[in-house]
């Protein structure tokens, strides 16, 4: 789909009730020449206010996700994932751990709250949980369980909640309900200790006698009045000199400034939040926004809730509009009180309204409505509508990446009318083509190769890094280790300024990769067009013989690097249906660097080598077979799939390419129940940044995966065995 760029860039650091807002009015009316971006730790985002219900097994943890990867395809936004560590306002750029600056024309941080450890010592922290980071605070949670169950002799447990504002004493309630599913009432222990002498601060007293009420009839013990100073493995020390027996504690106290915002040059408050005006700017920036928790508006401070957030959210995108248009922006009032909804785990809430409180089921009720009426707005993963095409029409959509390639047959095809100079300085060239051409210069032989596609993502940097390592990857197969390359870049059409961000973008992506192998930059081109597109021309030179892929020898056994699978996940992407822990998965994956295959030809002993590209591995794998004379068997059982792959085969969703790639299955000998496996369907799949299909002595596959595992390749599988050829190669699956 042609993209074209505007001359603003609007960027949402988090992505909580506030920002989310701002996501979900782009997909209704995006802002009239202006970018998207939002940028985040993770690919998933959770709702705070399900937490305790999924905690306590009232919703399944889906229930209060937020996948970021399918709501910014859908939405029009590009996703950035990253870990800030700072903003340069002189220049306004967003500043990265670990990628290239981003630059904002405004900026709104949403990044939250956590809880505050002032005046607190930790002698032993590893049964010390903070809530957040929410989304991995279940599996943290579990695994201590487990862990403490275990090695247990008593097999009790007792777990301490530190706080007891209404996020302490939901979890307190429904992690109460948790463990009674789990274990006996003689196996745990469950307590709250506030610092302050009231529950649930600022709430009603009536509420407080409600929620205390409550705790005493579940069996949970009330510590209040006096603060945790101390922790130690088995003990927690309190400001009244109070020693409390404790096994794991989990952490819920008042909300203090995330520590990100200590490294923003932007004027605070007293307890680390952005200090703002009532239009949600920094005080320090006008083109800052901190909102929600982020920020504290100096002139009327409202306690940390998410209901102030929900209804800074029209405001802040009424200001984006305005600051763009150079007008005078809104002031967000906030409101003088709210509707208070406390979890009790066990299928009844208290609520707290126009100063009355209330418990009872009819209050769980309306607390389950309001969440998920709530959720749903932001768990509409449906592409935004399309002009309906004419029958004649090609469909919108065409996969890139190596999906992108023209098929193998017609490749071949083409080549066979062509003819080309014969030249003697050419090693390997097209007459017999392998990975790379291998040139004779005066001096050396130089291993040579190019690759170019459109992008997979819509991330320049991270596009960058993919079309760097797909680019060297042929090389590497071949044993070769390059050491310049020549850059083709496009970028959208759309205004200059933004051309240029994403060029810088893409090309600090691409040095990223290339710059710790020694692989030098050294010229390019570059144009524009309808959409990011990039490739390189590499120059290597032979670090071994090369590993051709005619060198095949019977019984040699065949080995995957990488898992299968990226064609059908990207072409998912675009339609919203790639699940944002999938695609997380996946990228780790596809930026495992192939230069591995250098020191793996060095320590083993390897005969033949490629890279799973386009073609797939049944293409590739029968492109060695072929140049070798030879036949192959495959185990179907043993091929290792990308998370989500099968899901989406059973979709119908797959790689335009997948189709053109079967050609070969003239070649494949395989029985009728086993051709309906996803795993099958895998092996016609185009990879991008695949991984490497290694050819190798019997005696060296422990000892190489064990190598391969320790680099990082944890899901190296062994495909099959190098055979005799009966007639003509083949490839027989089992």
């Amino acid at each position: 789909m042609e993209k074209h760029l505007g001359k603003n860039s609007i960027v949402l650091l988090g992505v909580g009730h506030t920002n989310a807002h701002i996501l979900k009015m782009w997909r209704m009316k995006p802002i009239e020449n202006s970018e998207l971006i939002c940028v985040s730790n993770f690919p998933i985002a959770t709702y705070s206010g399900m937490m305790p219900g999924v905690l306590s097994g009232q919703y399944e943890p889906h229930q209060m996700e937020i996948d970021l990867v399918r709501l910014c395809q859908v939405n029009g936004a590009r996703l950035v994932l990253g870990e800030v560590n700072g903003v340069d306002r002189s220049k306004q750029r967003l500043l990265f751990r670990d990628r290239a600056p981003l630059h904002y024309d405004v900026l709104s941080i949403g990044i939250g709250s956590v809880p505050t450890q002032t005046g607190i010592s930790i002698d032993d922290d590893a049964n010390f949980l903070r809530i957040k980071p929410m989304q991995t605070f279940l599996p943290r949670l579990q695994s201590a369980l487990d862990n403490h169950l275990a090695l247990s002799q008593e097999k009790r447990i007792t777990i301490t909640i530190v706080g007891a504002g209404i996020g302490g004493i939901e979890t307190a309630f429904c992690l109460h309900a948790r463990l009674q599913q789990q274990l006996n009432p003689d196996q745990f222990v469950v307590r709250i200790i506030s610092g302050d002498d009231q529950l649930a601060l600022g709430s009603l007293a009536k509420t407080e006698q409600l929620v205390r009420k409550k705790l005493e009839q579940a069996g949970i013990e009330i510590h209040s009045g006096s603060r945790v100073t101390k922790i130690q493995k088995h003990e927690i020390e309190l400001s009244n000199g109070t020693r409390i027996e404790n096994d794991i504690v989990l952490w819920a106290t008042s909300a203090a400034g995330p520590p990100i915002l200590r490294q923003f040059d932007l004027e605070k408050d007293d307890n680390g939040f952005i200090a703002t005006r009532p239009t949600l700017q920094s005080v320090s920036d006008d083109h800052i926004f901190a909102v929600g928790d982020s920020g504290t508006i100096l002139s009327d401070p409202t306690v940390k809730a998410g209901v102030y957030a929900v209804r800074q959210g029209p405001v802040l995108w009424d200001n984006l509009n305005r600051i763009l248009n150079e007008q005078k922006l809104s002031e967000y009032q906030p409101q003088r009180s709210f509707l208070k909804l406390i979890n009790t785990g066990d299928g009844s809430a208290i609520a707290e309204y126009k100063g009355q409180a209330f418990s009872g089921k009819w209050c769980w009720r309306w607390k389950d409505y309001i969440d998920l009426k709530f959720m749903r707005m932001y768990q509409n993963y449906t592409p935004m509508e399309m002009k309906p095409l004419k029958p004649d029409e090609q469909p919108p959509m065409r996969c890139v990446g190596c999906g992108g390639k023209i098929s193998g047959a017609s490749l071949e095809s083409a080549l066979s009318e062509i003819e080309f100079a014969n030249n003697d300085q050419v090693v390997v060239g097209v007459a017999h083509p392998d990975d790379a051409a291998i040139i004779r210069t005066p001096n050396a032989e130089v291993t040579a190769t190019t690759d170019f596609f459109a992008s997979p993502v819509e991330d320049p940097f991270l596009f960058g890094r993919i079309a760097a390592l797909n680019g060297t990857s042929d090389c590497y197969a071949m044993g070769a280790r390059p050491f310049a390359a020549l850059a083709m870049a496009q970028v959208p059409y759309g205004a200059p300024k933004m051309q240029r961000n994403y060029l810088v973008e893409m090309m600090a992506g691409a040095a990223h990769e290339l710059t710790p192998e020694n692989t030098a930059i050294v010229g390019g081109h570059s144009i524009e067009g309808p959409r990011m597109a990039l490739g390189f021309t590499v120059l290597a030179n032979q670090d071994t013989e090369p590993l051709l892929k005619s060198n095949l020898n019977v019984g040699d056994q065949l080995i995957v690097t990488k898992p299968l699978g990226t064609g059908a996940l990207l072409a998912a992407l675009p339609e919203g249906k790639c699940d944002g822990r999938w695609f997380a998965a996946m990228i780790d994956s596809m930026l495992l660097n192939n230069s591995i295959a250098l020191e793996i030809a060095k320590k083993f002993n390897v005969s033949a080598m490629t890279d799973v590209t386009g073609f797939g591995l049944a293409g590739h794998l029968l492109e060695m077979l072929q140049a070798s004379q030879l036949s192959a068997s495959l185990m179907l059982d043993s091929v290792k799939l990308y998370a989500g792959f099968e899901e989406l085969t059973r979709q119908g969703i797959e790689s335009t390419l997948t189709i053109e790639n079967r050609h070969i299955e003239h070649a494949i000998q395989i029985s009728e129940n086993l051709r309906k496996s996803p795993s099958f369907t895998a092996m016609f799949d185009p990879q991008t940044c695949g991984g490497l299909l290694i050819a190798t002595k019997s005696s060296d596959v422990d000892d190489m995966l064990t190598f391969l595992g320790n680099q990082g390749f944890s899901d190296t599988f062994v495909a099959g065995t190098v055979e005799p050829l009966v007639d003509q190669p083949r490839i027989t699956i089992k």
